[in-house]
């Protein structure tokens, strides 16, 4: 896929890591080297598994795109997770060699010896000359990103190098990418958000990426006042950091960075519902309006609202180039109006191939061709909104459905809630009654009395919570994701 990086300018700078900048010539030289290297004298890897625990960086470029040369499978690994967790990936996928850089090798060469698997560096697998690479078809496995897992364990969803290719043009288009962008990449290279939005949209259209191992808010400020990037993409926890952290400046500082970011030409969010206050807020702050867009791991992305055009608060916006969209009712009807909700289903060249080793669970998300995404949306004046999971955010209370998100919306605009989760428990009356979990701000305490007077004339009466547990901090998945079905105990 050896389109994905750009050609056009090799002297242009592909990538700044810290004090280093590369250039397009040199990564490719660098791919190069490395795909010969894994190729170890062989003509091609033949979708052999090869994982990799490599922070944001050139290593990180080198070892996802020689895999891809090599004809491998990549599996990004999460830099930041448990050793049962990397070895859930390596065991499932079948892996057959681990890459690691310096920073990372120490923490999971135990495992690779445990579980007999080789394991090297990037360093280590460049090879001095270079060997002729395999020709590949779209319809090869390219890579296996591990879904989410909040219900069970992760799966393991494979895309082509044709699914890749089409999930990259398809924001290319959208997103108007050029090659004079700029982009910081903090977001977690083990999911679609860094791998594809961030990471290879910029280098198939010959941007440069700011790569970041890690979140510093002040090193990522100071950048932004000093008009660095034209493109910055986050998920709603980090502009609420960044609104947090904007208000702890003094004013010449703060206005320095909203000009900042005023400045750019688009603010992305997504991974996850954004609040409309978080919207409103960034708009306050700097004029920016976010562009919120829906996509998973299993479909690239399928809704977004549009580059030109207006964007709505709440709301992800309109199909995206080259995907199908439907809603389908609990029927199995095709939903024809505004305002009905359904569970959406798409069709798009940049849906995944399947589950690795699990036909049942890829059987079982698609329907007649339509892979089932499991998310509930509406669509209100001819944009969708996301009402929730079907699982664990449409509650339905007394006749009525509910999407959580809508009443997480608003408890969050109570000026003592930090956090907030809405859960649907079994109640005898009403079927399912919302209830709520709140993280606090501060000290301060909350009743249900208080919780309930506050929603008085700001939420229909069936929407209010009926039950309230303040929690210190809610429990997060490694995508930042909350756990809902880890809440529900709380209530019994």
């Amino acid at each position: 896929m050896n389109h994905v990086l750009n050609s056009d300018r090799p002297d242009k700078v592909a990538l700044v890591e810290g004090d280093n900048t590369f250039t397009y010539a040199h990564i490719e030289s660098r791919i190069e080297q490395f795909a010969s290297g894994v190729l170890a004298g062989r003509r091609d890897l033949e979708e052999a598994r090869v994982a990799f625990l490599i922070p944001a960086g050139v290593d990180y470029v080198t070892a996802l795109h020689g895999v891809w040369r090599a004809g491998g499978i990549a599996i990004p690994l999460n830099v930041a997770a448990a050793e049962s967790e990397w070895e859930h990936c390596l065991t499932s996928a079948g892996v057959t060699q681990v890459i690691a850089d310096a920073q990372t090798l120490g923490s999971i060469e135990g495992l690779c010896g445990r579980l007999s698997i080789p394991i090297g560096t990037v360093s280590d697998s460049l090879a001095d000359s270079v060997s002729p690479l395999p020709v590949l078809s779209p319809t090869r496995r390219a890579m296996i990103v591990f879904t989410s897992g909040t219900t069970s364990k992760p799966k393991g969803a494979v895309t082509t190098h044709g699914n890749i290719a089409a999930q990259i043009e398809t924001l290319i288009t959208a997103w108007e990418w050029r090659e004079d962008d700029v982009i910081p990449l903090f977001l977690p290279l083990h999911h679609v958000h860094g791998i594809i939005n961030v990471l290879s949209c910029a280098l198939w259209a010959g941007a440069t990426v700011h790569a970041m191992p890690k979140l510093d808010l002040p090193a990522l400020c100071a950048q932004v006042a000093a008009d660095t990037f034209s493109v910055f993409m986050a998920v709603p926890t980090i502009y609420v950091k960044l609104i947090d952290h904007l208000e702890t400046l003094e004013e010449g500082e703060m206005e320095r960075i909203c000009e900042g970011f005023a400045n750019m030409r688009l603010n992305v969010s997504g991974s996850a519902a954004c609040p409309v206050e978080v919207f409103e807020e960034w708009r306050d702050l700097t004029g920016q309006m976010l562009l919120e867009r829906y996509g998973m791991t299993e479909i690239g992305m399928a809704l977004s609202n549009p580059y030109r055009g207006e964007r709505r608060p709440g709301y992800v916006g309109q199909v995206l180039p080259d995907v199908a969209v439907r809603l389908v009712d609990e029927e199995g009807g095709i939903v024809t109006e505004e305002g009905t909700p359904g569970e959406i289903r798409i069709q798009s060249p940049t849906v995944f191939l399947e589950y690795w080793g699990n036909a049942e669970a890829t059987e079982a998300s698609f329907a007649e061709g339509w892979f089932c995404t499991g998310d509930i949306a509406v669509i209100e004046d001819g944009s969708y909104r996301i009402m929730g999971r079907s699982s664990v955010d449409i509650i339905k209370s007394g006749g009525y459905k509910l999407s959580a998100l809508e009443i997480e919306n608003k408890l969050l605009a109570h000026p003592q809630i930090a956090e907030v989760a809405v859960v649907g428990i079994a109640d005898r009356t009403w079927g399912e009654a919302v209830a709520a979990v709140v993280a606090l701000k501060g000290d301060g305490d909350m009743t249900l009395k208080d919780l309930r007077g506050w929603c008085d004339g700001k939420l229909s009466s069936y929407k209010v919570p009926k039950q309230l547990r303040v929690v210190g901090a809610l429990p997060r998945n490694a995508m930042g994701k909350v756990v809902k079905p880890s809440l529900k105990p709380l209530f019994e």
